[in-house]
């Protein structure tokens, strides 16, 4: 198992804007919005047909690491919509557009966007030390909630024992529900002083555990209410403490053994349940990333502190300056577990998401690929 692997635009109307609700943490938004929203007509037949064979053409590949042998692709932009799938998953079931995956650290965006409805609401300060919120050993090094989102917190992320330990205890327990303490406490390298990226999955570990302490509500229940059902995604699930709903593309991860209804597995998805416990499916994955990046889920000021113009990674976000024409600059993130592979890209007013039932995979390779068939579409 081995999980955890800015745009720069003229804003063309006003940025709309968070108020409090009555439930901890619960946020509304209202006012103009910088974007259209996205559209809801499906991109026409002839059109869509290029964009099948482009997905086609990765799983003829999938031989090579941009290839797979099992793919789903969506894109959302203020004109049209598209999603297609092609090949099979690890077990061989044909893959759906509508097929969900475990996809990974994607689901730091979502934390990240909470995060940042709790600094709207007054809850949570960005540059107060996360130890005001959350007591662990990992938080005395005085990192601030900021530092920790933008990975530069010091905390560590797990060395190749403390994932072998790790992975013992799963193939022990595979159904096991972790909480997130346990999952820290395979964490055995030294913290070291904040201030210097490093990517690390912890992070967004003790950032989950900062939502449930400032909400008094679990996590998922929290992304639910303020994220996802503002956002209309009813087939994404915050695992495990929601189930996603079939179809799921399987997988074969040696550690988990047989399904059990979660991606890949409710040890594995609870103990990465605020790092990468995020299933989807690819029209999800597209809509989500449109409704958060062009401010439609939470206000443009908050989308602006999340995707600067500068370095690598902004707070919960990727930020690709130069890897995807035609969308430049864009943002998003990667997912990989060992049987699937992910890839959100947003930028000039499009979101595109590549999920693929396979791991070990250049994504960022395929994405491309896939955006050289997409590119005439656009214009």
């Amino acid at each position: 198992m081995r999980l955890w692997g800015t745009i720069a635009v003229v804003l063309a109307a006003v940025s709309g804007c968070a108020g409090e609700g009555g439930e901890p943490g619960a946020t509304e938004t209202t006012g103009e919005w910088s974007f259209p929203e996205a559209a809801t007509v499906a991109l026409a037949p002839d059109k869509a047909a290029k964009l099948q064979a482009a997905l086609d053409k990765i799983v003829a590949d999938q031989g090579l690491e941009s290839g797979a042998r099992g793919v789903t692709a969506a894109v959302v932009n203020d004109r049209w919509v598209w999603s297609g799938a092609a090949g099979r998953d690890a077990v061989g079931t044909p893959l759906r557009p509508t097929t969900a995956m475990g996809v990974a650290s994607i689901t730091k965006t979502f934390v990240a966007a909470e995060i940042m409805l709790l600094v709207k609401a007054g809850k949570v300060d960005l540059d107060a030390p996360i130890s005001t919120y959350v007591k662990h050993k990992l938080t005395e090094n005085g990192a601030t909630v900021r530092q920790h989102l933008m990975m530069a917190s010091g905390v560590p992320n797990y060395l190749p024992d403390d994932y072998g330990r790790m992975d013992k205890a799963i193939k022990a327990a595979p159904a096991k529900h972790w909480t997130p303490e346990q999952a820290l406490a395979y964490d055995t390298a030294p913290v070291v002083a904040p201030g210097t990226f490093s990517y690390s999955n912890p992070n967004f570990q003790l950032l989950g555990l900062l939502i449930e302490k400032v909400t008094g509500q679990p996590l998922a229940t929290v992304l639910r209410r303020d994220l996802a059902t503002p956002a209309g995604l009813k087939h994404a699930a915050f695992q495990d403490g929601e189930k996603p709903q079939p179809p799921l593309a399987e997988d074969t991860n040696p550690v988990c053994g047989p399904p059990d209804g979660y991606l890949p597995c409710r040890a594995v998805a609870s103990l990465s349940a605020a790092s990468a416990g995020l299933a989807a499916d690819a029209p999800t994955v597209a809509h989500w990333g449109y409704q958060l990046y062009y401010g439609h889920v939470i206000p443009q000021d908050l989308v602006d502190q999340m995707t600067p113009n500068m370095g690598r990674y902004g707070l919960g976000t990727m930020l690709f300056e130069h890897q995807f024409p035609p969308l430049l600059p864009s943002y998003g993130h990667r997912g990989e577990m060992p049987d699937h592979t992910s890839l959100l890209v947003v930028g000039s007013n499009v979101s595109v998401a590549i999920l693929l039932a396979d791991g070990n995979k250049q994504v960022d390779t395929t994405m491309t690929q896939f955006l050289a068939a997409l590119q005439p579409l656009l214009t």
